[in-house]
């Protein structure tokens, strides 16, 4: 998960009721994943018992067992391939609404569900506002088959593009933590991402990589929290 201290869950949570106005009688909505994603799910789940009418599809099944247990009515993208809109948090994004997402692990499935939707709003704290992407370590889903050689390509594709830096695989409870899907993650210290458009499709070339978290020209609002207020920004 980010980073972030335990202190700006206030921002979190304003970001997330300000969301809340996104949203119409009638939606599909892509649900997303993390803390403030999940403050989202549970404000929403207060208006659904008021009478609002959205079905929800989740990104994760942490955020499915969330969203029921707050009586929001889910269905599949098999059931509805078209989302009118998706709400997700980010580790990180800048003023050219690029993104990188998957401190959470769920990085394959939101992108999946942001790509169905016809609106992407991000809701963050102002923490994860930033001028260069590339302080938070880039998630970088993986197959396990063929782990080494799949991180020896990153490290070649990364290379290429002036980019240095560890890359970790993931732990959990002592074991290689597994995502929704049965992938691994390798987490990538680059630092600053000068291309993250360059990155990403030299990741995106490497067969054992399923998916990264650079979510580019995706989102089209983001709402930041901040200590006061929130934030609208529009792309």
């Amino acid at each position: 998960m980010s980073g972030k201290a335990v202190g700006n869950d206030a921002e979190r949570v304003r970001a997330a009721g300000a969301a809340l106005d996104e949203v119409r009688s009638g939606m599909k909505l892509g649900l997303g994943s993390g803390r403030t994603a999940h403050h989202f799910v549970r404000l929403l789940g207060a208006r659904v018992r008021d009478g609002l009418s959205i079905v929800g599809v989740p990104t994760s099944e942490t955020t499915a067992q969330l969203a029921k247990a707050e009586g929001i009515p889910l269905a599949t993208l098999d059931d509805h391939p078209a989302l009118d809109l998706t709400v997700d948090g980010a580790d990180e994004i800048d003023r050219a609404f690029r993104l990188i997402k998957g401190g959470g692990g769920a990085l394959l499935r939101e992108k999946i569900v942001a790509s169905a939707s016809a609106r992407m709003v991000v809701i963050v704290d102002a923490g994860k506002l930033v001028d260069t992407l590339g302080a938070f370590p880039l998630p970088i889903e993986v197959t396990p088959f063929g782990l080494g050689a799949t991180r020896l390509a990153i490290e070649t594709a990364a290379g290429r593009l002036g980019l240095t830096g560890e890359l970790v695989l993931r732990i959990r409870d002592d074991q290689p933590f597994l995502t929704d899907g049965g992938h691994h993650i390798l987490d990538a210290s680059f630092g600053r991402i000068p291309d993250p458009e360059a990155l990403s499709t030299a990741l995106s070339a490497i067969p054992g990589v399923m998916e990264h978290g650079l979510f580019l020209n995706m989102a089209s609002v983001a709402i930041v929290g901040r200590e006061d207020d929130v934030e609208r920004l529009t792309r």
